[in-house]
């Protein structure tokens, strides 16, 4: 316990004030930029709205606007319009069950204005004139005055997070991230927004307001998807087909035939096509929604891709799948944001997907398109078309069977020992090879039960209890005697397989015998000695024991066990020999101290060799991983300026030490990993100009990353020419392509940097056939294996290293560098 006063006992539990849980409770519901404007924008929608417009000044970092032609506030609900909980939505807690509006909570406008300066500019369909309200960071309303508007409402947000410090620093550091995430989520409700015109524009400085995204209020899913994705992703979607799951499907989700709701859920919308080339590269344009409401439900998204990647497993589809469910059936109210949602029954919408996919891509798989080039077998002349071997996938779907245990003699125990012993050690087909021909271990086992037979006779409970009683009147409970036939029944569970199946049809018998020390310390009881000496408890003869007494003259004729053989069911009386134990207390504490000892210097040696050890990855190319994950750990730049040429090994090799660690250095990849970063880095892509300029038709979110990432396209050797006054989709026209020897490159390459610079705005990079080319280059520009290289070359190539960025691997894969060895650890060994 702490001696300082304080003025409050320490813990002491009291209410949190009204204003820091209205900011506590905001900064939950509202998280990002997609957020804030995903609420407004379901306002709109929820209040009828059939022209929404979003705003944008600096991508959202100083002010947001949304503005819509809904039914507008009554003036009867200005005061309660910011409100934490104040809603229009729902009742009480069973209205929630039928909800089937956006909102339902109250929580959007009153988490923006603890965030943000919100102001308000409304019409009611009933009023002649508009009102601007102003709300404090309560929610509370502060100002109102007459506005001219139209009908419908207005919402502005200035300086979102600013009541967040660090919040606010970090959303302003990455507004280009979160302006793209906005948009990704604003796509989804202009996809399922029928009849909506949804717009979004920002404004950079002072510069004119360009266009973002837009649909034209078009009733149907597929128009809007064409709006903000252009014409040539349509060409490339199916129409979403739904058909009954099939019976191995239905099986597989443990479903049963007769249980199965009927119109459950109907699903429309569109997929890519299975064709090779007209997917995606990532995921980034997949939309799910239940009940026209956007959210990630993360099961159906991977059922989706996965099915898809059965027919074309490197690239990803488009998505547009709106999934209608009864509302009873359905739970929205899971997380703030409603993106997660609990659905009943739905192994049986997993089904009914993977059958309705699988159907799909199915009636496509053996139409030959005129695109495809079928190949040709040069010695049988044959076509090959993707068709796949369903027999193959009928046999292994079989259900196994266990053939019969067969009769095993001693050769073919053998056979088993032996196939088992190769199953462990060996490799995948060998283990498969010894499954198929050797018999289980169920086998084995049935063979001990059956053919192998205990060796002793049982001992009846009397007997036993009778010995145990006899202990116990002479001081010996559980000691001396019963301490042995602990013993014995350890010894008999390790040699007989019988010991360890209870249900074996021969039992298990004790063996008793007589320690030394307890037989010295025994009184002159002749009944005891008698007992002891029992033919019954004597039964038991160990092979071991049979020698030791065969050559011991204390035994005579009788006892020896060639004649306890004859007779296999005869007991055998033997006389014990009594042989006294010497024991010395100091001498069992020497040793102890002595082992003590040799302990704790193992310890500290396996400390020593611990604080060496930094390496402990071994060069095999399971563990290349993390041997790269230690070397980036472990090695910074500078040290490989330090490291000490040993020399060259096998003329291949560069073999060098850093204190007490030695490394071994490729020096091909070495060099050819400097080289391709160079290449990287300085190389700046020679154009060649079109005879007539092409259309790009790339969305409205493409065009902006475009034209603020200029400068990296034509260092890739793309050149265009820029429209600002054209429409959306057409401003940008491509006019000169990067030409490299054989190398060619195209508009896919553009859309492949467009995606990367989205995720990594103003960071230099190339597109995948470009890095292919400049890997080809650095490698056949690069010192070969075989080459032999003085100590100044092999210094240059290993100070290289410590100015790329990444010196671990070189861009096939293969790595640069390992650690072979540290000295203080072969010293100490």
């Amino acid at each position: 316990m702490s001696d300082v006063c304080t003025s409050e006992p320490a813990g002491a539990i009291r209410a949190i004030d009204k204003h820091s849980v209205h900011r506590i409770c905001s900064g939950q519901v509202v998280l990002s930029l997609a957020t804030a404007v995903k609420e407004l924008v379901e306002n709109s929608i929820d209040a009828g709205a059939t022209n929404v417009e979003v705003k944008l000044k600096e991508c959202g970092a100083e002010q947001i606007e949304v503005s819509d032609n809904g039914r507008g506030v009554e003036e009867a609900n200005f005061e309660g319009l910011a409100l934490k909980h104040h809603t229009s939505k729902l009742r009480d807690f069973s209205d929630l069950i039928h909800v089937e509006t956006f909102g339902f909570r109250g929580e959007a406008l009153s988490s923006l204005c603890a965030l943000s300066d919100l102001s308000v500019i409304t019409c009611h369909e009933s009023s002649q004139v508009g009102t601007k309200l102003v709300f404090d960071h309560k929610g509370h309303l502060v100002q109102q005055s007459p506005w001219p508007r139209q009908q419908g409402t207005t919402v502005t947000m200035q300086q979102l997070f600013y009541t967040l410090p660090v919040r606010y620093k970090e959303f302003q550091r990455n507004i280009k991230k979160e302006f793209s995430k906005m948009i990704h989520v604003l796509q989804a409700y202009c996809i399922v927004s029928t009849g909506v015109r949804i717009t979004c524009s920002n404004q950079t400085g002072q510069g004119k307001r360009s266009a973002v995204l837009g649909t034209g209020g078009s009733q149907s899913m597929r128009d809007n998807i064409g709006a903000i994705f252009g014409p040539k992703q349509l060409q490339s979607l199916l129409p979403f087909r739904q058909v009954s799951p099939s019976e191995n499907i239905v099986e597989e989700y443990g479903l049963k035939d007769g249980d199965l709701p009927k119109q459950l859920f109907t699903i429309s919308g569109f997929v890519s096509t299975g064709d090779h080339g007209v997917g995606r590269s990532a995921s980034d344009r997949q939309f799910f929604f239940i009940n026209s409401r956007p959210c990630d439900p993360v099961k159906v998204s991977k059922l989706v891709n996965e099915v898809y990647h059965m027919y074309n497993r490197h690239q990803y589809p488009f998505v547009a799948l709106n999934i209608a469910v009864a509302s009873d059936c359905v739970d929205v109210n899971v997380t703030p944001d409603k993106r997660q949602i609990f659905l009943q029954e739905e192994k049986l919408l997993l089904a009914i997907l993977k059958s309705s996919l699988i159907n799909m891509y199915e009636a496509g798989v053996n139409k030959l398109s005129l695109n495809y080039t079928p190949t040709v077998s040069s010695a049988t002349k044959e076509v090959h078309l993707p068709v796949e071997d369903k027999s193959e996938h009928a046999e292994n779907n079989q259900p196994g069977t266990l053939s019969p245990t067969p009769t095993m003699n001693l050769a073919a125990l053998k056979a088993a020992f032996s196939n088992q012993n190769s199953a462990l050690s060996g490799s995948k087909s060998s283990t498969e090879k010894a499954s198929k021909s050797g018999p289980s271990q169920k086998t084995l086992q049935c063979f001990f039960k059956g053919s192998v037979k205990s060796p002793v006779r049982p001992r009846t409970e009397a007997n036993k209890g009778s010995l145990g009683a006899r202990a116990e009147l002479h001081g010996f409970r559980n000691e001396g005697v019963s301490v042995r036939e602990k013993d014995s029944e350890r010894f008999l569970a390790a040699e007989s397989p019988d010991s360890q199946h209870p249900d074996s049809s021969e039992p298990v018998v004790d063996n008793v015998t007589h320690d030394s020390s307890v037989s010295q310390n025994l009184p002159e009881d002749p009944e005891f000695q008698t007992e002891a000496r029992s033919p019954v408890e004597d039964s038991v003869i160990i092979p071991e024991a049979k020698r030791a007494r065969r050559d011991d003259p204390g035994f005579t004729a009788e006892q020896t066990p060639d004649t306890a053989s004859s007779t296999a069911d005869v007991p055998v009386c033997l006389r014990r020999k009594t042989v006294p134990l010497h024991f010395c207390l100091q001498a069992l504490a020497a040793g102890i101290k002595k082992l003590q000892q040799q302990q704790q210097q193992q310890r500290r040696q396996a400390a020593d060799r611990q604080r060496c050890r930094r390496f402990r990855a071994n060069i095999n190319p399971g563990e290349n991983q993390r041997a790269e994950d230690e070397l980036r750990r472990e090695i910074s730049k500078d040290m490989f300026k330090e490291m000490e040429i040993i020399g060259q090994f096998n003329l291949g090799f560069i073999i060098t030490k850093l204190n007490s660690d030695i490394f071994m250095i490729d020096q091909h990849a070495t060099d050819e990993k400097y080289n391709f970063e160079m290449l990287q880095q300085h190389t700046v892509l020679q154009g060649q100009r079109l005879i007539v300029p092409q259309k790009l038709h790339l969305t409205a979110v493409s065009e902006n990353v475009l034209l603020e990432n200029v400068e990296i396209f034509q260092k890739n050797g793309f050149e265009f020419l820029i429209d600002e006054d054209a429409q959306v989709m057409e401003r940008v026209k491509l006019v000169s392509l990067p030409t490299s020897r054989n190398w060619t490159f195209g508009p896919a390459d553009i859309e492949e940097l467009i995606f990367m610079l989205s995720d990594s705005p103003g960071v230099m990079c190339r597109p995948s056939r470009v890095r292919q080319m400049f890997a080809s280059r650095a490698c056949r520009k690069s010192v070969m294996i075989g080459t032999a290289l003085s100590v100044c070359e092999m210094k240059k190539l290993v100070i290289h290293m410590g100015e790329i960025e990444h010196p671990w691997n070189c861009p096939h894969g293969r790595p640069t560098m390992r650690h072979l060895a540290n000295l203080e650890i072969i010293s100490q060994d």
